[in-house]
């Protein structure tokens, strides 16, 4: 018999869920400071909980162009001080 594939890879059960378990949302209101202790368990209003998605980085050669623009436009400022 074979694995299913989705058991295959390490953690693969800790992917984004679109669903949250109720304790999951009471967490989130309570960061959100939408709910306190006394409130009810019952009809939680919802929660959006959406996939973080990592940007691009910048690559290494416009930052050291834009250092060395800054290092330039430094030195004649000081030479003409």
């Amino acid at each position: 018999m074979s694995l299913d594939r989705s058991l295959k890879i390490k953690n693969a059960l800790t992917r984004h869920r679109n669903v949250l378990s109720r304790a999951e949302r009471i967490e989130m209101l309570k960061d959100e400071e939408k709910w306190s202790e006394g409130d009810s368990l019952t009809g939680l209003p919802k929660v959006a909980h959406r996939k973080a998605r990592a940007g691009k980085k910048e690559s290494e050669a416009p930052k050291a162009e834009a250092a060395a623009a800054a290092g330039t436009e430094a030195a004649s400022k000081a030479a003409e001080a």
